[in-house]
């Protein structure tokens, strides 16, 4: 007979865009006693709460108060002092990315969770991609990396420029995948239909060589969501979307078929790696769960999150200064 299941009571502050697929996995897994929701806009918390089967409650203290563990989906302007609530109240936090708009209330929020002994997990979703995820164990000795993330324009994210919204993902995967201090980093961008950047591009240079380029727009008719690792004995495609990797070597066969037929050469041999495709927010949420148990220990620091977050707020500043002159 199997042992029971050890459940943790969940609730979802925000229950938006983001919010909404957090809300879609945690009511599905087994693990979790979804408690309730809260959302600023009450009618239409209510309305999904009735889907799910679940409690609108009027404010997210008093959601907080009946929850072990508990997602931030809202603005980013509102993560620091709903996560800091949450925190000292005892309560696991996951905190979509990024974790806050500066380092010194990232830092603060770090503090309290090792403090009180509790997770404090950024919800950056692209770690948990099967192909990511594969990836580490591929990519051994990076020359250039370059990573494209196109995505056409919409209203979803307006309080962030795409820095934040979509190359903070990027970031922080090629952080973890260079085994190199970072020497230095350059952005530029564009601000273009407001007050943030709408297209960037941050160049990031290692100790040892290797150079990444990391591209993102949110203006564009097309979508794609890349990254591909040159290195000396291989070239590397990874499809976040499709979670599939394919590795590209140079061929150095030749066949001849009779002797008077016309020779030909194989110029590149193309693996397509296996990858265990899963729903990227439903691992997220499980490593989160095991992480509460201790089960597991965080994929990532507090410290490798603040590295992220600042080289993200440093590109931010210098495309703002460049968009001035």
């Amino acid at each position: 007979m199997k042992p029971p299941i050890e459940k943790i009571k969940f609730g979802i502050i925000g229950v938006g865009h983001m919010g909404s697929y957090h809300l879609n996995v945690v009511s599905a897994l087994p693990t979790h006693e979804l408690v309730g929701i809260f959302d600023a806009r009450l009618p239409y918390a209510k309305e999904k709460a009735e889907l799910f089967d679940t409690t609108a409650f009027e404010t997210y203290e008093e959601l907080v108060a009946k929850c072990d563990a508990v997602t931030i989906a809202v603005p980013t302007h509102l993560h620091f002092a709903i996560a800091k609530y949450a925190l000292e109240k005892g309560v696991h936090v996951l905190v979509e990315k990024p974790i806050t708009l500066n380092i010194k209330e990232a830092e603060e929020l770090i503090q309290i969770a090792a403090q009180k002994k509790l997770i404090l997990q950024v919800g950056h979703v692209e770690r948990f991609n099967g192909a990511v995820m594969a990836l580490a164990n591929i990519v051994t000795e990076p020359l250039l990396i370059q990573t494209r993330r196109l995505h056409p324009h919409n209203n979803r994210i307006l309080d962030v420029g795409v820095v934040l919204d979509l190359l903070i993902h990027d970031i922080d995967i090629v952080l973890n995948l260079v085994k190199a201090p970072l020497i230095k980093h350059a952005a530029m961008g564009s601000l273009v239909t407001g007050n943030h950047e709408d297209v960037a591009v941050i160049d990031l240079q290692f100790e040892g060589g290797c150079i990444a380029t990391l591209t993102a727009s949110r203006l564009s008719q097309y979508k794609e969501r890349t990254l591909t690792v040159t290195q000396k004995n291989n070239f590397v495609i990874l499809n976040y979307g499709a979670q599939e990797i394919e590795i590209h070597r140079q061929g150095n066969s030749v066949t001849v078929t009779a002797p008077d037929e016309i020779k030909y050469s194989q110029e590149s041999v193309v693996e397509r790696v296996y990858v265990h495709k899963d729903n990227p927010l439903k691992s997220e949420h499980e490593h989160f769960y095991k992480c509460i148990l201790g089960k597991e220990k965080p994929l990532v620091t507090g410290e490798t999150d603040l590295r992220t977050l600042k080289i993200a707020l440093e590109s931010i500043e210098q495309i703002k200064e460049n968009s001035k002159r």
